[in-house]
């Protein structure tokens, strides 16, 4: 008799290593599902770095841009000025010349009156 009870005592033992086993297994499974978790989120947040790092290139590019294009207004302006630089002497040596005619004219005049 003793010797059927120690049998089943250690049937019952090695079952509930067995269980135990199973449920050592079970965590080791979660903490491998965990490990995954925290990879998959590692990569959520390296893609949102690199989406971050290219909106910031764009906003780069987009303030170059807006500085080529306020350079080019600058020239724009620039040229413009120096244009209307030009017109004014031009007209300067046309109303010159228009009094230059004017005296000679008036030489002319009293000239002919002498």
């Amino acid at each position: 008799m003793c010797h059927l009870k120690d049998k089943i005592k250690s049937y019952q033992n090695s079952e509930k290593e067995k269980e135990k086993e199973k449920e050592k297994d079970k965590e080791k499974e979660k903490e491998k599902e965990k490990e995954k978790e925290k990879e998959k989120e590692k990569e959520k947040a390296k893609e949102k770095e690199k989406e971050k790092e290219k909106e910031k290139e764009k906003e780069k590019e987009k303030m170059k841009e807006k500085g080529n294009e306020k350079e080019k207004e600058k020239e724009k302006k620039k040229k413009m000025k120096e244009k209307e630089k030009e017109k004014m002497k031009e007209k300067k040596k046309e109303k010159e010349k228009e009094r230059e005619k004017k005296k000679e004219k008036e030489k002319e005049k009293e000239k002919e009156k002498k």
